[in-house]
């Protein structure tokens, strides 16, 4: 923690985040960044850190190299904060081989809770000054570009400006990834890319914050107290993803799964992965074991209307030698899967409402959904004919931009402007989230997502430890609140094994702990309380906005349920109602929930407050007459 007077940075492999005054945030991070092709984010390797602090200064300076084996970039970065609000940190590096990068330079990321819809002032490089806004509803492209400062006010009432000198830059609204930022970045996007670094060319880049006035101060959770908001209507079905290459697996935990009992699975199906009948069959098979209706979630390899008709109708003819099994029929095309950036130009695909048409045709009775199988980013960039679909879909994963803890769980801080700008988007039919887990189950920006034999936490993670921990229940608990409270039809979570699973099952990745005894991750234990609640009446929390807590409240015929997480690492204290009964999964319960399916059917009587320790779940039951929610 670096201090200056009322100003204080968190120092973190070289970069800053969470730069306050008097304890208000002013911006989320500044970082100096090194990106591969494929816009990986490497990892420094840092050597000679210095940092100096006295009571009115701090002073950071270090040289780095990040790079593989095949390039590297070598720079130096100094940081000086001052107590009178101003911080200056300059990056200065080059490569003496060459290097290929996406980015490299400064990104500068702005907080969105009591940002968005507030003034900004925006210099362009030509020094000309005009007023905006950050957009509420989430912009799709750019929503300022050509930019040389920016300056906006905190909720608390700081002036804060931010300038960037040294190259151009632009700005993205990181919300499109469930991102908690604004993102000013180096290099606009219309530049081509990968680019490359040429040997002994410089790259010299200083950022500048200003920071001026007062502040109210930093908000404070108070007291909390468990009570339901207005309610939003039913709590939606939960579902499941399945993939071929999870079947196996997944048929020898037939038992557990059946105890989770999903609404529905999501059957995915592309057959340039050597998809066909028999996978699909297969599939099938399990959807029909464990009671859940089957939706079918197909890749469209054709690019023209015609060959695409044809390949919908094989599909169909398939279905029809089934008994015609699937409730929902999704279809993308292949080419939408890839992450088509603003001003690029847009590959060959079938006409959307055509391929929608040629699917209604091939599967008569079922209800058709379209959008995106990545992430609400390609969604929001192209949109479909919402007209011609019975549903609009999408994805999102928490970690395409980072991987740490904290950013992790900030994203869902997003999450309210990704229900407001989907909600637009569909214009008043039904939307439907998932299968969505903390892993990216594919990469829309680059070959492949990040194998990780070293069980490490990194962005882009295609198999992430946090899965089968106490952080991966937590935060689905969340994500499966805000969307279900948000308006979601229907909720697709991970899957039943595998690296976005809720079992445990032989794979050909490390699951430390569990291969050595078996069992349930503690997600299991929120996916199978959540699946039991659907149709019960849905509220949100009444929480204050810094409340540490995420979770909803569902009233039965038996009373009233609430499902809270503690979403950091410190622990909280609840105060409960006379007459709750409680069951807890925390790390001391961790390896007894691990055999026990039915863990959160054994409630114990609660006291007045309930001490939650970090990323915990708690289940609280109130065998009450139906209370006024309204």
């Amino acid at each position: 923690m670096l201090r200056a007077g009322k100003l204080s940075a968190e120092l973190e492999a070289g970069n800053l985040r969470y730069l306050r005054w008097d304890g208000e945030e002013v911006l989320r991070a500044v970082s100096f960044i090194v990106r591969d092709k494929d816009w990986g984010t490497y990892n420094p390797e840092i050597s000679d850190l210095e940092v100096h602090e006295d009571d009115n200064s701090f002073r950071v300076s270090l040289t780095a190299v990040a790079g593989d084996g095949d390039q590297s970039f070598a720079y130096a970065a100094s940081i000086e904060g001052r107590a009178d609000g101003t911080l200056i940190f300059q990056g200065r590096g080059e490569s003496a081989g060459g290097f290929l990068t996406n980015r490299t330079g400064f990104v500068i990321l702005h907080p969105i809770d009591g940002v968005a819809g507030e003034p900004v002032t925006i210099e362009h490089t030509d020094g000309s000054e005009v007023d905006g806004t950050f957009p509420v509803i989430i912009d799709p492209l750019q929503p300022m570009m050509d930019l040389r400062a920016l300056t906006h006010r905190t909720p608390g009432g700081l002036t804060v400006k931010t300038l960037m000198q040294g190259d151009t830059f632009e700005m993205e609204d990181q919300r499109n990834w469930t991102d908690a930022s604004y993102k000013t970045y180096v290099r606009p996007l219309a530049l081509p890319w990968p680019y490359r670094i040429e040997p002994g060319e410089v790259i010299d880049q200083t950022i500048t914050v200003t920071i001026t006035g007062e502040t109210t101060g930093a908000r404070d959770a108070g007291d909390i107290a468990l009570s339901p908001g207005r309610p939003t209507g039913q709590v939606p079905p939960l579902g499941l993803g399945l993939r071929p290459e999870d079947i196996d697996r997944t048929r020898d935990r037939f038992d557990a799964l059946r105890q989770l009992g999903p609404a529905y699975l999501v059957l995915h199906h592309d057959a340039r992965a050597g998809h066909d009948a028999d996978t699909l069959r297969a599939m099938l098979a399990i959807a029909e074991d464990v009671g859940a209706a089957p939706w079918l979630e197909a890749v469209i390899a054709s690019v023209t209307d015609v060959a695409a008709a044809d390949e919908i109708a094989a599909l169909g003819d398939i279905a029809a030698r089934f008994g015609q099994p699937f409730k929902i029929v999704l279809v993308s095309p292949a080419p939408d899967l890839k992450c088509t950036l603003p001003g690029s130009e847009w590959p060959e695909t079938p006409d959307a409402a055509a391929l929608y048409r040629a699917t209604r045709e091939a599967f008569p009775g079922a209800r058709i959904g379209g959008g995106m199988f990545s992430y609400f980013t390609e969604l929001n960039r192209k949109r479909p004919p919402v007209d011609a679909l019975d549903l609009v879909s999408f994805t999102t994963s928490p970690m395409v931009h980072a991987g740490d803890d904290r950013s992790v769980m900030e994203t869902r801080e997003a999450h309210p402007a990704i229900v407001r700008s989907v909600t637009q988007i569909a214009d008043g039919t039904p939307w439907a989230v998932g299968p969505s887990a903390i892993g990216v189950r594919d990469n829309p920006y680059g070959e492949a997502a990040k194998d990780n034999p070293r069980n490490i936490r990194q962005a882009m993670n295609w198999n992430d430890p946090r899965q089968r921990g106490l952080f991966g229940a937590a935060w689905a608990l969340s994500y499966f609140a805000d969307f279900a409270t948000g308006g979601a039809s229907s909720i697709a979570l991970g899957g039943a094994t595998g690296p976005f699973g809720a079992i445990h099952a032989p794979a050909d990745f490390p699951q430390p702990w569990f291969d050595e005894h078996g069992g349930l991750f503690p997600v299991f234990h929120v996916l199978r309380g959540l699946a039991r609640l659907k149709g019960a009446e849905l509220a949100p929390l009444d929480l204050a906005p810094a409340a540490p807590i995420s979770g909803l409240c569902a009233t039965t015929q038996d009373g009233v349920e609430f499902w809270i997480a503690n979403m950091g690492p410190e622990p909280a204290e609840i105060g409960l109602t006379a007459g709750a009964e409680v069951a807890v999964l925390d790390a001391a319960t961790f390896q007894s929930a691990a055999s026990r399916p039915t863990y959160f059917d054994q409630l114990m009587d609660g006291s007045d407050t309930l001490a939650l320790d970090g990323f915990s779940i708690a289940r609280i039951a109130l065998k009450l007459s139906k209370p006024d929610l309204g």
